[in-house]
């Protein structure tokens, strides 16, 4: 990142900070920060047997549910949905991003509209990633922003954020006029109820769902067993992702839209999706279950990465996709390799437990890198700086000569 995009970001987090101070020393938080805690542990225990519970139950619902194991099953069955459209639109997504939805459907020269305020001006960017899994273009400053719209909407803007927003919201809504279908995530699944739950403060996952097929596309992970434990999921995530006590809109799909106001006769298609397709994704979570199942707790809040000192420093560069900081290193060891992992920045981190003591979860992920760190070395990944100090020591007894 450059030190612009990093001052920019550093600000934002600074006033992420300030806007949520108080709400993380509320006793009410405390008390739902253990509820949840509770709450994401048993779904991990018993992750297995949620994700079978939650394919019945989505499925009697309504809904089409496919199990993807890896990236490319995931991005196959998006494709057999979407291969005949030109356009496509798309609320904000980690597992998404994850999967390379973007670049994947750019190959298939299908137009992705980014709906997201945030995701739509670092599409706009071309090649920049998201600093945040929440506020994405937090890198990016006033000036650079209205730079950015100028060049791509050719449209005079002023550096005002209220100016902005209109110009990109006019371009977002006349795209989608263009889109039969809706691409979003899911902050949390309810395996016994068959339903999804997203959050959202822009009203944007409302459109997208609304359009004429929706296809959510969810980690394994988000899965919890009731409505009420994933809606405590939620609101803990957007304490400490927003510092607000709940979001803008909570939106809770169960089935494609219907209706039974004609004699109790039971009609589909109403005004919401005639289809909802639901990609539950593996993608190494199986995997992190049996080896690093610590990593899985995570409810996406980038806590972690606010007040990482490596992250305010070298930024999106340390972590995996939209999995950022020292947590997205450790998740990417599951999600592709070592080799990724190491890349990542295995090696980048202080250790200093920064993250673990401001993560909800209190998910050790100094801890988690130091045993990734062994796990590289075996495998004989790790940079030539360190073989060298290793030859130095066995050569002489000293790292220093």
């Amino acid at each position: 990142m450059k030190e612009s995009e990093i001052q920019a970001m550093n600000r934002s987090f600074q006033i992420l900070n300030d806007r949520r101070k108080e709400l993380l020393d509320n006793k009410q938080t405390s008390k739902l920060k253990e509820r949840v805690k509770k709450i994401r542990k048993h779904s991990i225990e018993y992750l297995d047997q949620l994700v079978d519970i939650a394919v019945n139950n989505l499925s009697r619902n309504g809904m089409e549910v496919v199990y993807a194991n890896n990236s490319e099953e995931a991005l196959k069955a998006i494709y057999e949905v979407v291969k005949d459209e030109k356009f496509v639109a798309k609320s904000k997504s980690n597992t998404a991003s994850e999967i390379r939805l973007g670049d994947f459907l750019k190959g298939e020269d299908i137009e992705l509209i980014e709906t997201d305020l945030g995701d739509r001006i670092v599409q706009f960017t071309h090649n920049k990633k998201s600093s945040h899994p929440i506020g994405p273009a937090a890198h990016l400053n006033i000036k650079e922003i209205a730079r950015i719209i100028r060049e791509e909407l050719n449209q005079p803007v002023k550096d005002d954020p209220q100016e902005i927003l209109e110009i990109v919201r006019r371009d977002v809504l006349e795209g989608l006029t263009n889109c039969r279908v809706g691409i979003t995530g899911a902050n949390s699944v309810a395996a016994q109820d068959g339903s999804l739950v997203m959050v959202h403060n822009e009203g944007n996952i409302s459109l997208v769902s609304m359009l004429d097929t929706h296809i959510v596309v969810v980690g394994v992970d988000k899965l919890v067993e009731t409505i009420e434990d994933a809606v405590s999921v939620v609101k803990l995530e957007t304490i400490y992702a927003t510092g607000k006590k709940v979001p803008a809109y909570m939106n809770v799909v169960s089935s494609p839209s219907k209706t039974a106001d004609i004699e109790q006769v039971l009609l589909m298609g109403m005004y919401g999706a005639r289809r909802v397709v639901v990609i539950l994704l593996d993608n190494g979570r199986s995997q992190a279950l049996k080896d690093c199942e610590e990593s899985l707790l995570c409810i996406g809040c980038g806590s972690c990465i606010v007040t990482c000192p490596i992250y305010s420093v070298v930024g999106y560069d340390f972590g995996y996709e939209r999995h950022l900081g020292g947590r997205g290193v450790v998740f990417s060891r599951y999600l592709r390799d070592k080799e990724i992992c190491f890349k990542s920045g295995l090696y980048t981190c202080t250790l200093c437990g920064q993250c673990s003591l401001d993560c909800p979860m209190e998910i050790p992920t100094n801890q988690l890198i130091e045993e990734l760190r062994r796990e590289s070395v075996k495998s004989g990944i790790l940079k030539d700086e360190h073989e060298e100090i290793a030859r130095k020591i066995v050569r002489k007894g000293s790292p220093f000569f």
